[in-house]
C-alpha cells in the first residue's frame, strides 16, 4: 500500500509540476471568464450561450489535460527507461497502472476546480442584450487571482528557490477561489454587471461534477493508449471515441434497436457523452438530480474499471528495455 501511495503521490507531482498544465489551467480560467463579457447579440440566449460554452472549454480542457498528462506520466516513462526502474523493484504493473490512474486523476481534479470557480464566477458575470460586461469583476478575477499568483510565486521562487510551476497552481487554486468569494460579497449591479443584480447558478457545479467523471474515464482511456503510444496517436484515438461517443445516440441507437450486432457492440464500448453532458438542463430552472449524479458515477466506476483491466492487459507484456 506504501507503494502504490508513492506512485500516485509522484504521479500527480509530476503532472502538476509541468509548464504545460499551468498554461492549460491559466488559459481555460482566463477563457471561461473572458466569454461572460463578450456581447452575443443572442435574441434573449446570451446568458444561455455563455454556460454552453463553459461547459464545453471545461470538456476541452479535461481531454487535452487528460491525454497530456497520461502520455507524460506513462508513455514518456516507458521511453526513458524510468518504469524500467520503478518496475524492477518489488512493484507490481497493476499497483503501476493503478497508482498512475490517481495520481492523474487528482491533478485533473485540480483542473476541473479551477475551471468550476471561473465558471461559476462567469453564470454571474453574465449579461443580455440590456446589460453591460462587468469589467470590475473580470479585473478582479484576472489581476488578484491570475496574475497575482504568478508574481506570488517567482517571487517565492526567487527569494526561497521553491519551485515556481507548482507554487503557482497552488496559488491559482487559492487566489482565484478568494476572488470569487470577494466578488460574491459585493452586489452585481455596483459592479456594472448590470441594472438588476445577478445571481451564481449554482447548477453548474454538478454539471461539472458530471464532466469531471467524462474527464475521468478520458482518463483511463488516455493511459490504457499510452502504453502502447506515443502523445498524438493518443490524442487522435481519445478525441476520435469523444467525437464518436457525442453522436453515439444519432449513429447506433437505431440500429441497436433494430437488432444489429455491431451497432450494438460499439453502442456499449463507446461511452455515451451525452450522458455527461447536460447543458440543456441550465436552460431552464430545472435542477440535476443527486440520484442522477449517483447513476452516473457507477458508470464511471464500471467503465474506468474495464478500461483500466484493458490498460494492464496492454502494459503485462510491454517491452520496457
Amino acid at each position: 500500500m506504501r507503494q502504490f501511495g508513492t506512485i500516485a503521490i509522484n504521479a500527480f507531482m509530476e503532472v502538476v509540476q509541468q509548464p504545460v498544465f499551468l498554461l492549460l489551467m491559466t488559459c481555460s480560467a482566463f477563457f471561461c471568464v473572458f466569454l461572460s463579457i463578450v456581447p452575443y447579440f443572442g435574441f434573449g440566449d446570451d446568458v444561455q450561450i455563455v454556460k454552453t460554452s463553459l461547459l464545453a472549454v471545461s470538456l476541452v480542457t479535461g481531454l487535452l489535460g487528460a491525454v497530456l498528462c497520461a502520455s507524460s506520466s506513462v508513455a514518456r516513462e516507458i521511453r526513458s527507461g524510468t518504469a524500467l526502474a520503478v518496475l524492477s523493484k518489488p512493484v507490481g504493473r497493476a499497483r503501476f497502472i493503478l497508482g498512475k490512474y490517481l495520481g492523474l486523476s487528482g491533478a485533473l481534479s485540480i483542473l476541473i476546480y479551477t475551471n468550476l470557480v471561473a465558471c461559476l464566477l462567469a453564470s454571474r458575470m453574465a449579461y443580455d442584450a440590456y446589460g453591460s460586461a462587468d469589467t470590475f469583476s473580470f479585473g478582479i478575477y484576472c489581476f488578484g487571482g491570475l496574475l497575482a499568483s504568478y508574481i506570488i510565486a517567482g517571487f517565492l521562487n526567487y527569494f526561497i528557490q521553491v519551485r515556481f510551476v507548482f507554487t503557482t497552481v497552488i496559488a491559482l487554486v487559492v487566489l482565484t477561489t478568494a476572488m470569487f468569494a470577494i466578488i460574491l460579497s459585493t452586489e452585481a449591479a455596483t459592479t456594472g454587471a448590470s441594472a438588476d443584480p445577478r445571481t451564481v447558478d449554482w447548477r453548474l457545479i454538478p454539471a461539472s461534477i458530471l464532466l469531471l467523471f467524462a474527464v475521468l474515464i478520458l482518463t483511463a482511456l488516455a493511459l490504457a493508449c499510452s502504453t502502447r503510444l506515443e502523445l498524438l496517436p493518443t490524442l487522435a484515438v481519445c478525441s476520435g471515441v469523444l467525437f464518436l461517443g457525442l453522436m453515439s445516440d444519432w449513429l447506433f441507437l437505431e440500429k441497436t434497436e433494430d437488432g444489429i450486432w455491431w451497432a450494438s457492440l460499439l453502442y456499449t464500448v463507446i461511452p455515451n457523452w451525452q450522458n455527461f453532458w447536460l447543458a440543456d438542463v441550465l436552460s431552464g430552472k430545472e435542477t440535476i438530480p443527486l440520484a442522477y449524479l449517483g447513476q452516473a458515477f457507477l458508470y464511471l466506476i464500471g467503465y474506468t474499471g474495464a478500461t483500466l483491466m484493458v490498460a494492464l492487459w496492454l502494459f503485462e507484456d510491454r517491452e520496457l528495455t
